[in-house]
């Protein structure tokens, strides 16, 4: 007997999902999709079994449903299947990185017959849409499921056991602890990162040297400020209480410092700095979190015809996985200094490797 799963959007997450469980034993995978173009995409790429731009088809016959759609939608789509007739003890899960709202919503429609267990993978991409999707998106990331307290257990077990063709590691959190921590590690640092680019945006509008010289760490460490407007609008306002909250302790924080530059006070900064620092270098540095990793070296290259398309050629010929090229700095007299960005961490050790081998100058 097949376990019919749809997927409700089949773009970078979604897609990722469904490859992630298709041409399993007996698994058979229907993407829901807007437009028939991006239905034809989907078979063409061998993502889905089934494609279609039918809701109520992709889900009739559904025992897993995911909605893979943007957090700001994942409500009304509830409220469209708590009216459509679905599978006797089909469960919906979606992917959004907000939880509690949508399990109040999920809770007060009262499914018949039917489980809601949120879920949130905690892994992303620069890249999006059918196009990146990969089996490899979540391996060794963490896959959140928040489950009411009343969950059905056989219809949580079902789901983990499913999940685990995605080879990430499933943890069970309360939606409202969900919405608190992840607050903290991923929707604040946005806010903040988006803040200070604003700010230094607008010092850049008097004097342009602020745009010049961010181009290096400034422009790194305020990467995630690029991320899309419209999906984190709807993250924040799905997460705005707890946000709020947040927010009212970072400022704070800031106050802490402004007392401790007017005072003069260089042992209390030295005292968080240390601090940090300190708590920083206990955290995991090689897995999959809520802020999407890019690992990164960076060579030495002359200007030589040719010499990118070399290197690039080099990686690909060892099947090494670039993610992204750049060249921060290239004038007649500097020779350029490239970065080169993977995915994966072991990537860009083995390319590291080869490029040093191969008469390259190249640092981490």
């Amino acid at each position: 007997m097949s376990i019919n799963i749809a997927i409700l959007g089949v773009g970078l997450i979604g897609g990722s999902l469904a490859l992630s469980f298709k041409d399993k034993p007996d698994h058979v995978v229907t993407g829901y999709v807007p437009n028939s173009k991006l239905a034809a995409t989907c078979l063409e790429r061998g993502v889905v079994d089934h494609a279609t731009t039918s809701l109520e088809e992709a889900v009739k016959d559904a025992d897993y449903i995911f909605l893979c759609v943007p957090v700001g939608v994942i409500e009304s789509i509830l409220v469209t299947l708590r009216n459509l007739p679905l599978k006797q003890g089909c469960v919906i899960t979606d992917v959004g990185s907000t939880k509690a709202s949508i399990a109040r919503c999920a809770r007060e429609l009262e499914f018949t017959d039917v489980h809601f267990i949120g879920g949130h993978p905690m892994a992303g991409s620069e890249r999006s849409g059918v196009e990146a999707a990969s089996t490899l998106l979540f391996e060794n990331a963490f896959y959140v499921l928040t489950p009411e307290k009343n969950v059905n257990k056989d219809a949580y077990d079902g789901l983990a056991s499913l999940l685990r063709y995605t080879k990430a590691h499933i943890i069970q959190m309360d939606p409202l602890e969900h919405d608190r921590v992840v607050g903290a590690i991923s929707h604040l640092p946005h806010i903040v990162a988006v803040t200070l680019v604003n700010q230094v945006r607008q010092y850049n509008e008097g004097n342009e040297l602020h745009a010049l010289l961010a181009a290096g760490g400034f422009r790194d460490i305020t990467r995630i400020a690029s991320s899309d407007p419209v999906m984190w609008r709807d993250i924040l306002l799905n997460n705005r209480d707890v946000l709020l909250k947040l927010l009212d302790e970072l400022k704070l924080g800031a106050d802490q410092f402004i007392a401790q530059l007017q005072q003069l006070d260089g042992e209390a900064i030295m005292q968080a700095f240390a601090e940090a620092g300190e708590f920083r270098s206990r955290m995991p540095e090689r897995r999959k979190g809520a802020i999407h990793a890019l690992y990164d070296i960076y060579m030495d290259v002359p200007d030589h015809p040719g010499i990118i398309g070399k290197i690039a050629t080099e990686l690909g010929n060892h099947e090494i996985n670039l993610s992204n090229l750049q060249i921060i700095e290239s004038r007649e007299d500097v020779p350029g200094v490239l970065r080169l960005s993977f995915r994966q961490q072991q990537d860009a050790d083995r390319a590291s490797v080869l490029l040093k081998a191969n008469g390259h100058a190249v640092y981490v």
